[in-house]
């Protein structure tokens, strides 16, 4: 196994592929706070990255979108939340910049033995 497609490197992949699936179910959701009858959705992103983790293959990480029960729906039975959206999403971000400056980290690494390859 190369250096660039280490297992670190694969998980760090499936962990910004479901950051970015769920922040553009977030995202969606905020656009819809107005549609009546609309339901929340979203991934259980801890569930699906233990799922991403144990695929070996390099298939695209396919989490399951799912409606999230419990919110308080409004009279036009919509139950979208501005402030629990926008929560997740600061937290999706932080999370998203962690695994970006990992995988900034392991290039560094890796063009650092490059570079300095042969010299004592």
């Amino acid at each position: 196994m190369s250096l660039i497609n280490s297992a670190q490197m694969h998980l760090l992949e499936r962990y910004l592929d479901l950051t970015s699936t769920r922040q553009a179910l977030l995202v969606s959701n905020i656009a819809n706070v107005d549609t009546p009858g609309y339901h929340t959705r979203d991934i259980d992103f801890t569930g699906e990255l233990a799922r991403a983790s144990q695929q070996e293959d390099s298939a695209p990480t396919e989490p399951f979108v799912r409606e999230v029960h419990g919110l308080n729906a409004r009279p036009d039975g919509n139950n979208v939340s501005v402030d629990r959206e926008g929560l997740l999403l600061s937290q999706v971000q932080l999370q998203f910049n962690a695994a970006s400056q990992l995988v900034m980290d392991e290039i560094k690494t890796l063009k650092l033995a490059i570079t300095s390859g042969g010299q004592s």
